[in-house]
């Protein structure tokens, strides 16, 4: 009996641990970090090639439009050379981080920044790219921070492999800014931004000849104005389509002081900006236009001219530029070729010089006495990827017209029209991490 009573209890403890341990509790969802600090960024190097010497920026890294013709005594054009260089400047290192809710905002930030320099000395050293902080409150953010000029849409940029990103044709560049985006629907957002220009630097009102006792400074047109530029931007954005329209307003003040007597002269003027794109598995179509005044701090055609008259202050006007752009890719995710175009046109200042009055130039594409008049460039190119390498060859073909400047003052121009053009072959092998 006592054996039975034992292997009784032995059978019941064995079925009371069976069914504690054949069904185990369902697994917990990790908890969300309260700090995350992720690094980002690739390796770069580029092979570039040129036919004709360009208006360029970091040793041919990057370049605008080819330069004018330039004969020398035998009547041999001193432009028409090529240039060739590896470089690796534009690798890149950045840094995201979140924390705790901040004012029940979600709150996070990027620090960015590559070897490209901030002038042609500097190549090689560390350059800021953006420095931001994000606070997200479901409907509405706010960004505060240094991070892209509001007319460069992220989303919507040419996939070009030149890292020009298409400058001269689509905005370029980063700004000291204050942002605060309103998501009106799940598709439909707005955005304000108030911004200092920063990189790349605005035209100042220098100019040694008639205005030696200047107090310039780096960007100190938009130092000396009291009013930061002012940009407004509606946004459509679903699965495959992104639009959007935007209006910017700037006054900036070229000079405090002008032959040493005080002036408060401004140059005001406004841009309007528009762009789409559409993006399924196989290909993606993105289209840009941009028309306004004085948008040197952009890399583009453009910038300002100073009007003077004898015993006067120099008065300023905004020199307009037009700019649109198409860009077709494949979105193949092993071999995806691309092409672009773009054309940009100097459309100079309504302003026609009255007698005695004197014009002097503050513009992205004067050369003495000759101007640029447009500017357009064609190229194609085929990524061939894999995991997070890519090579790209690309060919370039970017033409300009040179004409004289217009006597009446306006920045256009006029007689002597002149085109040249600039092939550049490139290959790009970038390794993203």
């Amino acid at each position: 009996m006592k054996k039975l009573i034992t292997l009784c209890c032995v059978v019941a403890t064995y079925c009371g641990f069976s069914q504690t341990t054949s069904a185990p509790a369902a697994p917990t969802a990790p908890a969300e970090k309260e700090w995350d600090v992720s690094w980002y960024g690739f390796i770069r190097t580029d092979y570039i090639w040129d036919s004709r010497k360009s208006a360029q920026v970091r040793e041919y890294n990057l370049n605008l439009y080819p330069l004018d013709e330039v004969l020398d005594v035998n009547g041999a054009d001193l432009n028409d050379t090529g240039a060739s260089n590896f470089l690796s400047v534009v690798s890149r290192l950045g840094t995201k981080v979140k924390g705790p809710n901040v004012w029940s905002a979600k709150i996070s930030g990027t620090l960015e920044g590559d070897f490209f320099g901030n002038t042609e000395a500097s190549v090689g050293l560390l350059r800021l790219r953006h420095a931001y902080i994000n606070m997200d409150w479901s409907k509405t953010s706010l960004i505060m921070g240094q991070t892209w000029y509001p007319t460069f849409i992220p989303e919507v940029f040419p996939g070009v492999a030149n890292f020009s990103t298409g400058i001269m044709f689509n905005p370029f560049g980063w700004a000291s800014q204050v942002r605060i985006k309103q998501n009106f629907t799940k598709e439909f957002s707005g955005a304000l931004t108030a911004y200092k220009e920063r990189e790349f630097t605005t035209a100042s009102g220098t100019n040694a000849a008639t205005n030696p006792t200047t107090d310039w400074s780096q960007n100190s047109a938009s130092i000396n104005s009291a009013i930061p530029t002012l940009h407004g931007q509606l946004q459509f954005k679903n699965k495959n389509w992104i639009a959007g329209l935007g209006v910017e307003y700037k006054s900036l003040q070229p000079l405090t002081k002008y032959n040493n007597i005080v002036t408060t002269e401004t140059v005001n003027s406004t841009s309007v900006v528009g762009y789409f794109k559409y993006s399924n598995d196989k290909f993606s179509v993105k289209a840009y236009g941009i028309t306004g005044k004085n948008m040197y701090n952009l890399v583009m055609l453009g910038g300002f001219t100073g009007y003077t008259t004898a015993g006067q202050p120099m008065k300023f006007e905004g020199n307009k530029t037009t700019s649109y752009w198409i860009d077709i890719a494949s979105n193949n995710k092993k071999v995806a070729p691309g092409l672009f175009f773009g054309m940009t046109t100097n459309d100079g200042t309504s302003k026609t010089l009255a007698a005695g009055e004197t014009a002097s130039y503050f513009v992205r594409g004067v050369s003495g006495s000759r101007v640029v008049d447009q500017v357009m460039r064609v190229s194609g190119r085929v990524d061939f990827k894999q995991n997070k390498f890519r090579v790209t060859p690309e060919i370039e073909f970017t033409g300009a017209t040179w004409g004289d400047l217009n006597p009446n003052g306006n920045g256009t121009a006029n007689l002597n029209k002149k085109d040249v053009s600039n092939m550049r072959f490139m290959v790009s092998c970038v390794y993203a991490f």
